[in-house]
């Protein structure tokens, strides 16, 4: 009987002994901390990772996770400084600091910090000019960081970084971009290509003045331009002609036109004189007057002559019919004279 009742104390004793470590005993994981709260005020001392005894009835412990939060900040559609209007979506990476100001500051940490990582995200967006956006987000990622830290610290969070993940344009914005971006690559290769022909100008320059000092230069790079062109196999060669050739002959086939105009005129003359002398009046025209030669410059001396000096069979043929204007007036003058003597 006293054994059974001994026995049953003990019992009973380890019966209490273990409700008791189940209401006081308490594991705490190793990237989490503890808060107690003893009667509802909470115990400035943490709890560390491990076991952890509580007052039975008495004590509240809240666990809270210490590891780094990785965040996405929903798409902000904002305007920016320069009137362009984007979407733009971010990330925050933040951990608990402190777990008593965590849980008794804020009701919500994580709900906390997304909304207060949407309004900052909005208003970096106004500040900022779309040219930062795309290709210098570092400052914006920094003041971000400023914008989301400072309402935190009160918090017992600390934000670790935030960047910027994607900024969305529109379709217009787009095409003026891409337009922009092609109007720069076509500046550049025009400048390139000017570049190259006045290199290219300067080295030609160079060469006509050596072959301008020997003229069989420039027959043998013809005759090299000829044998290139024939390489490919074309059913067409086309041969330079020598503009000083074709004045040659235009000038030769104007002065073989004015002299047989000039022979007939005098033929007309002679006729109209005969039958004046038949008549028996005075004849107005001199039947013998030599006729008005014009010479042709010799053949070598138009082709060695320059290109510049073109004008020069042109003005040989005006002054020809200057000459021919006078002789006509003075002609004219003459059987004037001898009308009013007979």
């Amino acid at each position: 009987m006293i054994v059974d009742a001994v026995l049953g104390a003990l019992g009973g004793l380890v019966g209490l002994g273990a409700v008791w470590a189940g209401l006081s005993i308490r594991v705490v994981q190793q990237f989490q901390k503890g808060v107690v709260f003893r009667f509802g005020r909470v115990r400035r001392e943490v709890r560390e990772p491990g076991l952890v005894a509580l007052m039975p009835i008495a004590d509240r412990l809240r666990r809270v996770n210490v590891q780094i939060v990785t965040m996405p900040i929903p798409a902000q559609e904002g305007i920016t400084r320069d009137n362009v209007t984007v979407r733009v979506d971010a990330v925050v990476y933040f951990r608990v600091e402190d777990p008593v100001k965590a849980t008794v500051n804020v009701q919500d940490y994580n709900f906390a910090i997304s909304q207060v990582a949407q309004t900052s995200l909005r208003s970096i967006i106004g500040k900022s000019e779309l040219d930062d956006l795309l290709a210098n987000r570092e400052p914006i990622n920094q003041g971000l960081e400023l914008m989301i830290d400072s309402p935190a610290l009160g918090w017992g969070i600390q934000i670790d970084r935030v960047e910027i993940k994607d900024v969305a344009l529109p379709e217009s914005m787009k095409r003026s971009i891409a337009r922009q971006a092609e109007a720069e690559r076509e500046r550049r290769a025009r400048i390139i290509t000017a570049d190259g022909e006045y290199q290219a100008s300067e080295r030609l320059s160079e060469a006509a003045a050596v072959m301008s000092a020997t003229p069989a230069a420039l027959q043998l790079r013809l005759l090299q331009t000829v044998v290139e062109v024939a390489a490919e196999k074309n059913s067409t060669l086309v041969l330079p002609f020598p503009v000083e050739l074709l004045r040659f002959l235009d000038s030769a086939t104007e002065s073989q036109q004015r002299d047989l105009l000039a022979a007939a005129a005098v033929a007309a003359a002679a006729k109209s004189a005969e039958q004046a002398v038949e008549r028996g009046e005075v004849p107005d025209v001199e039947v013998g007057r030599e006729l008005p030669k014009h010479e042709l410059p010799p053949l070598e001396e138009v082709l060695t002559r320059s290109p510049m000096d073109g004008a020069d069979p042109e003005g040989g043929a005006a002054e020809s019919d200057g000459q021919q204007e006078s002789d006509g007036r003075q002609e004219a003058a003459e059987r004037t004279e001898r009308k009013a003597a007979s």
